[in-house]
């Protein structure tokens, strides 16, 4: 079980939480992009590449038996925060398909580039399932 940390007087943020406090079997996830199983873009739509990452990280989240509202964390990489703010209500569907109404601490960080150049994202995530 987890729980979502708030401090008192603290605004709600949206689309993610400051904290979540949690018990039991640590799963990590590697940076996952927006290529499919078989290491291969689809689309270079930053969109459909965030829905494809994000399906990436549930799929490896479920040969450990876990699943997307067991992530106690996640740290975005894009190549483009411009690109991303643009996109966002497009994306809130996209998200809300792969991780339910789940938002767990995140933090969203701009980089030069990836190792794969199409990329456009690139995600890690950690979870936690309880005991």
């Amino acid at each position: 079980m987890h729980k979502i940390l708030q401090p008192d007087g603290w605004a709600k943020p949206v689309g993610y939480s400051n904290g979540v406090e949690a018990r039991g079997r640590l799963v990590f996830t590697g940076g996952q992009i927006g290529w499919n199983a078989q290491g291969e873009f689809e689309s270079d739509d930053l969109v459909d590449q965030i829905g494809q990452t994000l399906a990436n990280i549930s799929a490896i989240l479920e040969q450990a038996g876990a699943g997307p509202q067991h992530i106690t964390s996640m740290t975005w990489y894009l190549t483009d925060l411009s690109e991303y703010r643009a996109v966002l209500k497009r994306m809130g569907p996209v998200y809300r398909e792969a991780m339910g109404r789940h938002f767990p601490p995140m933090a969203v960080v701009q980089v030069a580039g990836l190792v794969e150049p199409r990329a456009k994202v690139e995600i890690q995530a950690t979870a936690v399932v309880p005991d």
